[in-house]
């Protein structure tokens, strides 16, 4: 959990120089909410509810999730994918190609038991 909330501030402290497109308002406000839900997204994890897929996206694992839960979960997505596609605008990359190599770190920095989606779509504990 230290270790994700390490990288996860790093990638935060970056943000602002991925979202030219956006307002500073809008990145700081990205920037927020995605710490602000930094606990449920971890509760989530460890309960086995959720995990990150290979696409770089936080999923639903169990069919056990609440409505909030799911809430949770699409915030999480919608501000994600406004992220990657800023990358991929500045990087001259594609917000698919931002997503997955961002999957790449998501799995390596999980934490034991939590769940990761494999290349090919299957989900594994780690």
């Amino acid at each position: 959990m230290k270790k994700m909330l390490i990288v996860f501030a790093v990638l935060m402290l970056a943000l602002p120089a991925f979202l030219p497109v956006a307002s500073a308002q809008d990145a700081a406000t990205i920037k927020q909410n995605m710490i602000n839900r930094l606990p449920a997204i971890a509760a989530m994890k460890s309960k086995g509810l959720a995990g990150e897929d290979n696409r770089g996206y936080l999923a639903a694992v169990s069919s056990q999730l609440s409505a909030a839960d799911q809430a949770v979960i699409d915030a999480e997505n919608a501000d994600r994918k406004v992220v990657y596609e800023a990358i991929a605008q500045k990087t001259g990359a594609t917000a698919d190609l931002v997503g997955k190599q961002r999957a790449k770190q998501l799995a390596e920095q999980a934490a034991a038991g939590e769940y990761i989606m494999d290349e090919n779509g299957t989900w594994k504990k780690k």
